[in-house]
């Protein structure tokens, strides 16, 4: 066999294979023995047709054809390798010559990796946002934690902002009664907005066994998004009492003894919190800085098998759960189509380059993963899911993605080595610092910042795999 390869752009190449006759002798012979078990001719049994006959009968044309499509993989993966060639998709795949007993001849064209140089990061500089929590952030959680203990008791009195009520409630369109428009004993916190508009100007006054009528428009049943005449009738009123701040509360809500030492660890919560929020937007305003230093040619089909990929999961997977089209999820975000379109290719350009760098990079850096890492990544990826991780396992496993898992922890290393060389200050000029223990060796610091240095980065990978991974599935078997 002979193959040449033509560039055609930095991200398609043409190649040329010349394949002598001798070579396809076991895949003619594959063809005869499939053409034998499939078809009948009086006079002989089954699978004991000669040859010549099959050729007299059913044409020679149809056991070439039969054989090359049998042959061609083979073929063209010899090419493949022989060319050195980082391939991406199927092979547009047409025939130029076949004689037969002498010579097969066809050509391939495919996506191909682009070559890509990786700049020198060694000058990218980002800023992010400091780590302050002031003494309202702490006023804030240890009231969010009152409310969390907050208990409800029934008064005789007319409702009031923040009560809880007990209501029935009826609704109507053009005088009729809905058949799902009547519902009893639902509890609301007026001021929550859980329920219609219009709901908390109607019971604010009203005791125990009073009743109003509203206008509102319907959220949801038969008669979603029609004027209703809503009638409501309160059962009951509730006060919501929230414990006092000392520190029978702290011993109650949590494992301290004095609503100081409690406030101080919210403190402390709050401040991990943004050290992890520092660290994700580190690595995320690194890869922007990284992604515009380098030139990646993107290839046209994989450019919109990305796109058709993000679409179709965003409307059959991720809307679909919420019971939203794309026409609504629009609306709601306040988009048009052309901005939609124009937004998804964006990211779908951004997360393959993402990928392209990024695995350049392990190649040029030489990093490896192991199996604590591998099976660390895989624990969080469970949890993301949904699922426990020897279910997850099992699903990858099963699925052939363990490689794709393998990439996504291996670019995140990569784009670690290009954080760890960025110069990372926060907005009061201060120099941030994303080592994996903080200076006073309680850890807590460095768990936060190692969690989220690893996280952020599988995850700026993992939007371009399904574009490789599609791609690499769509490689394996070219057609004529």
């Amino acid at each position: 066999m002979k193959s040449a390869v033509e560039t055609l752009n930095p991200t398609r190449v043409r190649l040329t294979v010349e394949v002598p006759f001798e070579e396809l002798k076991d895949s003619l012979d594959a063809a005869y023995k499939k053409i034998n078990q499939q078809v009948t001719v009086k006079g002989f049994r089954k699978g004991k047709i000669p040859a010549r006959i099959i050729d007299q009968r059913f044409g020679r044309g149809a056991v070439l054809e039969e054989a090359v499509n049998d042959a061609l993989p083979k073929f063209y993966t010899d090419a493949v390798n022989e060319g050195e060639l980082n391939v991406l998709g199927q092979p547009d795949v047409d025939i130029t010559e076949l004689k037969d007993g002498e010579l097969l001849a066809f050509t391939a064209e495919v996506d191909v990796r682009p070559v890509i140089e990786i700049p020198d990061y060694s000058g990218i500089a980002v800023t992010v946002d400091a780590v302050e929590v002031s003494e309202e952030d702490v006023d804030k959680a240890v009231e969010r934690l009152r409310e969390r203990f907050a208990s409800t008791a029934p008064v005789e009195r007319a409702a009031a902002d923040g009560d809880v009520v007990t209501v029935d409630l009826e609704a109507r369109v053009d005088g009729e009664v809905l058949p799902d428009g009547v519902a009893s004993g639902i509890q609301y916190t007026i001021g929550s907005g859980e329920l219609l508009d219009g709901i908390d100007e109607a019971v604010i006054g009203l005791e125990a066994g009073g009743e109003a009528t509203f206008t509102s428009e319907l959220k949801g049943g038969a008669a979603e998004g029609k004027e209703a005449e809503v009638t409501v009738k309160v059962s009951q009123v509730s006060a919501r009492e929230v414990p006092e701040l000392d520190d029978d509360f702290a011993q109650m809500a949590s494992k301290f003894d004095t609503i100081e030492e409690m406030r101080a660890n919210e403190r402390k919560r709050l401040e991990n919190e943004k050290q992890y929020d520092q660290a994700t937007q580190a690595q995320e305003r690194v890869l922007d800085e990284l992604l515009k230093l380098a030139e990646v040619p993107i290839p046209e089909k994989l450019l919109a098998d990305e796109i058709n990929t993000r679409k179709h999961n965003l409307e059959h997977h991720q809307l679909g759960q919420m019971g939203l089209d794309l026409a609504k999820y629009l609306e709601i975000q306040g988009k048009t189509e052309e901005e939609f379109e124009t937004e998804t290719k964006e990211q779908a350009v951004k997360g393959i380059k993402t990928q392209f760098i990024l695995d350049e990079l392990v190649n040029k850096e030489k990093l490896n993963v192991n199996q604590e890492e591998l099976t660390e990544h895989l624990m969080r990826r469970a949890q993301s899911s949904g699922m426990s991780p020897d279910e997850f396992a099992k699903a990858v496993v099963e699925g052939g993605q363990v490689p794709m898992l393998v990439g996504e922890v291996a670019r995140g290393k990569a784009l670690a080595v290009v954080v760890e060389s960025a110069k990372v200050t926060d907005t009061n000029g201060e120099a941030v610092d994303l080592r994996d223990e903080d200076e006073d060796g309680d850890g807590d610091e460095g768990e936060a910042v190692e969690a989220a240095a690893k996280a952020p980065a599988a995850e700026a990978a993992e939007a371009a795999d399904s574009a490789a991974d599609a791609a690499a599935d769509k490689a394996d078997k070219p057609e004529a």
